[in-house]
């Protein structure tokens, strides 16, 4: 067990938060949950602004194309954030993870909603997307600690339902306020709050376990106590002395690009479902993240079912390629949908439910797997590999949405022109369709003379063929009002420049996205491939083996713990017994002053012969220490570990022995 450290002082629990032992089931419990609440609140802070975004470009004045490229330019920041996660493994998690919390409310609460342009915005989003890169690295890391693999799945799980429950609140919470609350400020003000409670609770809350513990590999709780034994001879700075190096590996690498292109269905839906359902089906903005819900709420629940379930039959490849399975049939069907119009609210909830139960399925088997392989490289580095993790996805996150502008060009133009056209046709419908109906010569005519009567006679006409009138004096009256209420200079210039581009996109708009769906189809085939360089079992049976084969390395290593434990007594309690047979010795011979001199030849041959036995024990003793210590030390082969015992046990036994001899011997030259 760990030695106790000093009692700290009063105020430095609040930087020094590790435990120096392996907590009980209770707290550790608590823990867990305050670490995917904070996941939660920090995927509610980054993704609040897409259940507003078309208001936020039209607040700040920016393009479509300039809204996504700031998105992608918060993503590469935030790579590098991840990156420099990788200190976690130095400095610790809970720090970071309760510090980060009150940055990111501070920026949620105060900082973006009060920018005052949208250079300032930009500059927001990219300190929010630096913080959270760091924090999105740090949390699934304390998950791990907390998590022997047997559970690993399990809490993984629930860690990734932090996007998935950190959507879900999004869309929820701005379903059932835009409309009582249209500014966009409004939804920031609320998760800014939100930040702040969830960080006081973190701040309070959260601790984590000292490097000489979470520095080891834990299979199951029954681990804890040969971990704790272990912890006493680790050196926190040797165990991570070339971690970059140790984990540039292709089992850490092309793991972490697979689930980055899997994942390319879910990086557009963060971002932008609201505007593909209201570009392409005409939701409005409250509908569609309502619609939205059905997609969280189903990947929730895939989470929770999926991740217990891969602990019980202890594999995860299985569950990766059925995801993969049922993601990529449920996304072509999506695909498909794009160019049908008619598509229903609850097809299109329907098929989005089944995408969203793939990605669970696979996402929760594969965040366990993948950690799992780091630990098989070096325990001690988790957070280091899960920094190559982050930065790998921000990466590519980065460039989907670049590619995405190059793809999807035509929501560009309905985003930033298509609601002034559609605000301006609003106002004026009679008078553009009766712009729409007369040949622009026509008008001009009219316009130059109203009273031309060729002029007049002939627009009549061709109001009347274009059904717009049912006789010549609703004709006129239609053309009168071109006088009387025309539409302003303003707008008609505006529409003459974007209307035609407004329904030309309107055409291409579904096309374009139906493309971009095929593209994630393809992404999430690749994945596929790079399941085989994670670590783990195909077959439940194989991992039923390992498991158990642990279990008796472990029970060897903890019974060679109990054995150097009741060496350590033996040897402490020895000196007293060696100075009583002592004593006793020259009480016998002061009495037996008068023996004969082959009598003391006797005796002192006897003491030779137990000062020899003892030397002997010491040296038995020692030897066998030294052996606990190495398996102590490091995790060595169960056969190895089985073999060191059994030596262990026959040394003892030997000395024992010997050691009883030499005591016969002793009480033999006594007697004499």
């Amino acid at each position: 067990m760990i030695d106790s450290a000093p009692a700290p002082a009063p105020l430095q629990w609040i930087w020094r938060r590790s435990l120096a032992h392996y907590p009980n089931a209770g707290p550790r419990y608590t823990y867990l949950a305050i670490t995917v609440l904070a996941t939660i609140m920090l995927y509610y802070e980054l993704y609040v602004q897409g259940a507003v975004a078309t208001k936020i470009i039209y607040g700040f004045g920016f393009s479509f194309t300039q809204f996504v490229l700031m998105i992608a330019a918060s993503n590469l920041v935030g790579a590098f954030g991840s990156l420099a996660a990788g200190l976690a493994d130095r400095w610790g998690r809970a720090n970071l993870v309760a510090g980060g919390l009150f940055v990111t409310a501070a920026l949620v609460l105060f900082g973006l909603p009060n920018a005052p342009d949208k250079q300032s915005y930009v500059v927001m989003l990219c300190a929010l997307g630096i913080v959270e890169g760091i924090m999105l690295v740090a949390t699934p890391a304390l998950i791990r600690d907390f998590s022997p693999q047997l559970g690993r799945a399990s809490a993984m799980a629930f860690w990734a339902m932090g996007p998935v429950l950190g959507s879900l609140v999004v869309t929820e919470i701005s379903s059932h306020t835009l409309d009582a609350h249209p500014r966009w400020q409004f939804q920031f003000t609320v998760c800014g709050i939100a930040g702040f409670v969830v960080a006081v609770i973190a701040f309070f809350g959260l601790r984590e376990l000292s490097p000489q513990l979470r520095d080891q590999l834990m299979v199951s709780v029954r681990d804890r106590e040969l971990i704790e034994a272990r912890a006493a001879g680790i050196d926190p700075e040797d165990a991570l002395r070339h971690q970059w190096r140790q984990l540039l590996k292709a089992d850490v690498i092309g793991p972490a690009l697979g689930i980055s292109l899997f994942l390319f269905f879910y990086y557009i839906a963060v971002a932008f479902f609201v505007v593909y359902f209201e570009t392409v089906f005409g939701f409005s903005e409250a509908r569609a993240n309502a619609l939205a819900n059905w997609y969280w709420g189903a990947n929730a629940l895939a989470l929770l079912i999926a991740g217990p379930v891969s602990d019980r039959i202890r594999v995860r490849k299985p569950f990766m390629v059925l995801g993969v399975v049922i993601n990529v049939c449920a996304t072509a069907v999506f695909a498909a949908m794009a160019t049908h119009s008619g598509t229903t609210y609850y097809q299109l909830a329907t098929v989005m439910a089944l995408s969203a139960i793939g990605l669970g399925v696979g996402y929760a088997a594969w965040m366990a797997g993948f950690t799992e392989t780091v630990e098989r490289r070096n325990p001690a580095a988790t957070a280091t590999g899960l920094a190559i993790f982050g930065w790998i996805v921000r990466i590519v996150v980065t460039v989907s949405l670049a590619s995405f502008t190059l793809v999807v060009t035509g929501v560009s133009t309905l985003v930033d022109d298509g609601p002034r056209v559609q605000a301006i046709a609003a106002a004026h419908p009679a008078q553009l369709a009766t712009l729409q109906a007369v040949d622009p010569a026509t008008l001009a005519a009219l316009q130059q003379s109203p009273t031309d009567r060729a002029a007049g006679a002939a627009a009549v006409g061709q109001l009347i063929k274009a059904g717009l009138a049912a006789d010549p004096a609703a004709a006129v009256a239609r053309l009168t009002q071109l006088q009387t209420d025309p539409v302003p200079p303003a707008d008609l210039a505006y529409l003459k420049e974007h209307a035609g581009p407004v329904q030309q996109a309107q055409h291409d708009n579904p096309r374009q996205w139906q493309r971009w769906w095929w593209v994630c189809v393809v992404a999430q085939l690749m994945f596929l491939p790079t399941i085989f360089l994670v670590k783990g079992r195909w077959s439940p049976k194989l991992a039923a083996a390992d498991t158990a084969a642990h279990e008796a390395e472990v029970a060897a290593g903890i019974a060679a713990l109990h054995a150097e434990a009741a060496a350590d007594d033996a040897g402490a309690a020895s000196p007293d017994t060696d100075d009583e047979a002592g004593a006793a010795e020259q009480s016998g011979a002061d009495d037996e002053a008068d023996a004969d001199d082959e009598a003391g030849a006797v005796e002192e041959s006897g003491v030779d012969d137990e000062a020899g036995a003892d030397d002997e024990a010491d040296a038995v003793e020692e030897s066998g220490a030294a052996e606990v210590v190495d398996v102590a030390a490091e995790p060595v082969a169960a056969e190895v570990v089985g073999a060191a015992v059994e030596l262990g046990a026959a040394e003892d036994a030997g000395a024992a022995s010997e050691s009883g001899a030499v005591e016969g011997a002793g009480e033999s030259g006594g007697a004499g």
